[in-house]
């Protein structure tokens, strides 16, 4: 997540920077370098924006598991952590998913794949897109 990112799904939720900066438990001057670009976005807060922009938007919007949308056959099901915690609509939140077949556990791998994905796409509104 770069900068103009950040800020957008800031104002998306309705936030200020300091409001913003609670939230992520970071400085108002943190928040600043982030939507600047003096500092990278860490995963952590990377994660919880989108977590977040993922709640506000769902609402009662019906979403199916990734493991129905992707066709995942059980053998593969059952080693997949999103599968195991019955997290099917937040796969892409969650390391140690299999995705395209092959397994993800690290975010900065996952988080590019996600954001081509159906799964992804039907959670996360357009403007991060």
């Amino acid at each position: 997540m770069d900068g103009r990112e950040f800020s957008l799904v800031r104002h998306y939720l309705g936030k200020n920077q300091r409001q913003m900066a609670e939230i992520l438990c970071v400085s108002c001057k943190a928040v600043q370098s982030f939507e600047e670009g003096w500092r990278n976005v860490p995963v952590y807060a990377e994660r919880q924006l989108l977590f977040l922009l993922a709640l506000k938007t769902q609402g009662d919007k019906a979403v199916n598991n990734c493991w129905e949308i992707k066709g995942c056959p059980i053998e593969r099901r059952e080693t997949c952590t999103a599968w195991n915690f019955n997290a099917g609509r937040f796969c892409w939140f969650i390391n140690g998913t299999y995705c395209q077949g092959d397994f993800q556990n690290t975010w900065k791998n996952k988080i590019q794949l996600c954001r081509q994905c159906e799964v992804f796409q039907s959670m996360i509104p357009a403007l991060i897109k």
